[in-house]
């Protein structure tokens, strides 16, 4: 498959990224020497082992590209009129993947509760929720997630999407989801930045001007 330059993905070669994403036994015997992600991904793709090149995917990018990519592959599922729980998940989402402040990744797990967790909208929002900060309530001890769990996440809201309708139609969903997620590996497919704040004057609230 032809590829852009994966410039997201910042792991060397695709052993780095394979020790923490549980690929099966036939994508584990691909990997061979030191194959680059994007080599390696040729290969997934090539045999047709598309869950473990989704799999694969979503563990070797950024955290917050990997929510994305989940974002949009279940925007595709959900349609133009989705379930308003659908909806407040995958906006609670992306809120988290445009300002990833705890309030927003907090914000993510209440919305993944009431989309239900094993829903493509559900996963991406609990996969928000789960790339940082701590479990535990803002008061008591931190109890930080695991490293490797937004990429399961993401992996499993993907796989819910390929088969929660017309599940015999899996096969080229997958193919779909994975050639848009290479898109986000290069860069394309970007989200808006939150705004910054403005700096404000010391009475009248009126934006500071720049020194000269």
């Amino acid at each position: 498959m032809s590829q852009g330059e994966l410039t997201k993905i910042s792991a060397k070669t695709a052993g780095e990224v394979s020790q923490r994403c549980g690929l099966g036994d036939d994508a584990k015997a691909l990997l061979q020497g030191d194959l680059t992600p994007g080599a390696f991904l040729d290969v997934l793709i090539e045999k047709k082992l598309h869950p473990d090149a989704a799999k694969f995917l979503a563990h070797a990018l950024p955290k917050r590209e990997a929510v994305w990519w989940a974002c949009l592959c279940a925007e595709l599922i959900a349609g133009a009129e989705p379930a308003p729980a659908t909806a407040a998940a995958l906006g609670a989402a992306r809120a988290w993947v445009i300002d990833p402040k705890d309030e927003n990744r907090r914000a993510a797990f209440t919305a993944a509760e009431a989309a239900k967790i094993a829903t493509p909208a559900g996963c991406a929002a609990l996969a928000a929720f789960l790339s940082g900060g701590s479990l535990s309530l803002p008061n008591l001890p931190a109890v930080p997630p695991a490293e490797h769990l937004t990429g399961d996440l993401v992996a499993s809201s993907l796989a819910l999407a390929a088969v929660i309708t017309e599940p015999e139609k899996a096969s080229q969903k997958y193919a779909n989801f994975i050639k848009l997620g290479l898109e986000v590996a290069e860069g394309r497919h970007p989200w808006a930045e939150a705004p910054q704040p403005t700096e404000k004057g010391p009475t009248h609230g009126y934006a500071r001007r720049p020194r000269r």
